[in-house]
């Protein structure tokens, strides 16, 4: 993880174009939903790896039409 990427919560909730916001990423923290976040003194980071293994967990697979 040394060489990882990390978002802010503000660049997390750009990121899924305003689907969730800062306060929903808040609430999940405490709540310790949501995508998984490294926390430096008060600085709230998320590994970009993390996101993407969050988004894949999330995906909807449909079934292909006929």
């Amino acid at each position: 993880m040394a060489d990882s990427k990390f978002l802010t919560p503000e660049e997390v909730a750009e990121r899924y174009r305003g689907g969730v916001s800062v306060g929903t990423l808040r609430n999940w923290r405490a709540m310790r939903l949501g995508p998984s976040f490294v926390k430096v003194g008060k600085t709230v980071l998320y590994p970009i790896d993390e996101l993407e293994a969050w988004d894949e967990k999330n995906r909807v697979q449909c079934r292909a039409s006929k």
